[in-house]
């Protein structure tokens, strides 16, 4: 038999053969890429690009589209313009809709607890779509929020003042880059201002206004809003509270993480806030401990009247009570009441462009009510 090389003719033949036809396959199948080829190996970011978006660039991160959060109810009917998330705060990371019909293609949707009604009648269709998350959505304080049956296990994060909310309400003191020394305290000719629209026992006001009338008996406090007839329009609450030594920063009732605007307007203006809310180092969770006055850091409302006279007369040490300003800076909120509800649904929309990992917020009132 004829030999090449140690080769047989016709296995050389048969050798030939085959690698011509795995030759002729691999041409076949990148030039057509039929469905019966082996799909060409890919590295690891085309692999990533493949499942999460070309756009990503983590397994966490956010795929191309906008997810989409529907507000279920518009709060109390104030209404705005979504586009202010973007100018007000920077924030345009979802598509915002208040459309019911987008409901099925809706990662999020915004339910306001005070919306809801007593039968549930009113809340979205079950059942919801299984990527689809609901927000309780509550910035009341448990005084004031209604326990209405059926809610507990209905949703997935919560929306609220309080610390350990999955999504935080709350406008945050920032730090400064370069320290700023020459802070001018605006002038003053007011001792003490408080304006108050709420008197009504119902809503927990007991106490703020029990402490207010043995206060008001040792210093001169300048009233304003509905609750004493002197309505302050809203253009002028800025420059009134500027005007103020010390401003009356009373909650209407007494929990945990629950102090409102009513402390970030003077901090955001040169007033000193005088607070009467949850124990002082609640408050130091978020301010500054020389940056506020506590009602409990004194025995009665006298000695507390007693210190702000002394304060009034002592240049130095009122001046203190602004240091925290060389690295800090505290922001003015919105003040009209058509705009109380922007930066909650401004700030859900921030989260939910920024997480989509899945959660279930067991017992809502287990956890707000404790």
């Amino acid at each position: 038999m004829v030999t090449l090389t140690g080769i047989s003719l016709p296995r050389l033949v048969t050798v030939m053969v085959v690698a011509g036809l795995v030759s002729l396959t691999m041409l076949y199948c990148w030039s057509s890429t039929p469905k019966n080829c082996p799909a060409p190996q890919t590295n690891s970011k085309q692999n990533i690009e493949r499942y999460f978006g070309k756009k990503s660039n983590s397994l966490t991160g956010a795929a191309e589209d906008k997810p989409i959060l529907l507000l279920w109810f518009w709060p109390q009917n104030y209404y705005f313009d979504f586009s202010d998330c973007k100018t007000i705060y920077d924030i345009d990371g979802c598509h915002l809709t208040d459309n019911r019909s987008l409901y099925d293609k809706s990662d999020d949707v915004l339910i306001f607890h005070r919306g809801i009604s007593w039968d549930l009648s009113n809340l979205p269709p079950s059942p919801r779509p299984r990527f689809q998350r609901w927000i309780w959505f509550n910035v009341e304080s448990p005084t004031n929020t209604a326990k209405i049956p059926g809610l507990e296990n209905l949703f997935n994060l919560t929306l609220s003042y309080r610390h350990d909310s999955d999504i935080l309400v709350r406008l945050r003191l920032r730090t400064r880059k370069k320290p700023e020394e020459d802070f001018v305290i605006p002038k003053k000719d007011k001792l003490v201002c408080w304006i108050v629209s709420n008197n009504l026992e119902w809503t927990g006001v007991g106490t703020r206004k029990k402490f207010f009338e043995e206060f008001s008996k040792h210093i001169n406090v300048t009233l304003f809003g509905k609750a004493y007839a002197t309505f302050l329009d809203y253009n002028q609450y800025y420059p009134t509270l500027a005007s103020c030594k010390f401003y009356l920063s009373f909650e209407n009732s007494i929990h945990e993480d629950y102090f409102t605007e009513k402390i970030n307007g003077p901090l955001s203006v040169g007033t000193v806030p005088v607070v009467l809310g949850p124990p002082r180092k609640n408050y130091e969770n978020f301010y500054p401990r020389d940056s506020f006055i506590h009602v409990e850091d004194f025995p009665d409302p006298k000695s507390l009247a007693e210190y702000l006279l002394q304060l009034d007369k002592d240049e130095d040490a009122y001046r203190r009570y602004f240091d925290w300003r060389k690295h800090l800076v505290a922001t003015p909120h919105l003040i009209q009441q058509t705009q109380e509800f922007i930066l909650a649904i401004c700030t859900a929309c921030d989260y939910i462009a920024r997480h989509r990992e899945y959660k279930e917020a067991h017992d809502i009132y287990d956890w707000f009510f404790q």
